[in-house]
């Protein structure tokens, strides 16, 4: 089977960026699905996940019940909420580990918000995102503006995104392996939830998203 050579030259992209980031490199890593092995989501389903994704984390963050009950409503999440989420959203008292986990989501959801062109770059996973500009992005919009103002960024774009955040992750866990601190600052919570949104994005092994697949 050939191998596309867009993939290919993907690959070394990343390789070289991360050598230039002392992030150590897998060379024997293969190379990720190319534009022509992809079918990506749509900007509504995306716009919808993201929504989705905030609206757990803020729940995770702390806002009573009945604000999310009302967030939920308003913007006609409850049909795009997954099976975990719904769980989530209607269990008036969660664990405070249930609490963090969705927490979390901020980072997934920060990922698709620059998917669609509400956040100019991602940058390397070192640090948090901005918590109170993913909220903004949300709270200043209805469910039909956010996804009628969305712009999903192109495919070769979202397909370097996803081909980074592999290699990033394989060092991460290489890493963990041997018992050694994450290598070039890497953040390995920010880092996971990176890799589930963009292998959701790019419908890696056709999973939803309680089940997407994050392999190294």
């Amino acid at each position: 089977m050939m191998i596309d050579p867009r993939a290919v030259e993907r690959k070394e992209r990343s390789e070289r960026r991360l050598i230039d980031e002392s992030v150590p490199i897998n060379r024997h890593l293969p190379v990720i699905e190319s534009e022509d092995e992809i079918v990506v989501r749509t900007e509504e389903e995306v716009a919808l996940r993201a929504l989705s994704l905030l609206t757990v984390a803020v729940k995770g963050h702390g806002l009573e019940q009945t604000m999310v009950e009302k967030i939920v409503g308003d913007y006609g999440l409850l049909p795009h909420l997954s099976p975990n989420e719904r769980k989530f959203v209607e269990d008036v008292e969660p664990s405070e580990h249930q609490r963090i986990q969705f927490v979390w989501r901020y980072e997934a959801a920060w990922t698709l918000l620059w998917a669609l062109g509400y956040v100019d770059r991602l940058g390397k996973p070192v640090g948090v995102c901005d918590v109170d500009q993913a909220v903004a992005v949300m709270k200043e919009r209805s469910t039909d503006q956010f996804i009628a103002e969305a712009r999903l960024r192109p495919l070769p774009t979202l397909l370097d995104e996803a081909d980074l955040i592999y290699r990033y992750r394989w060092a991460l866990v290489d890493a963990l392996l041997k018992q050694l601190q994450p290598p070039g600052g890497l953040h390995p919570g920010v880092a996971v939830e990176r890799h589930h949104a963009l292998n959701w994005l790019v419908v890696y092994a056709d999973e939803d998203w309680d089940d997407v697949s994050c392999d190294t």
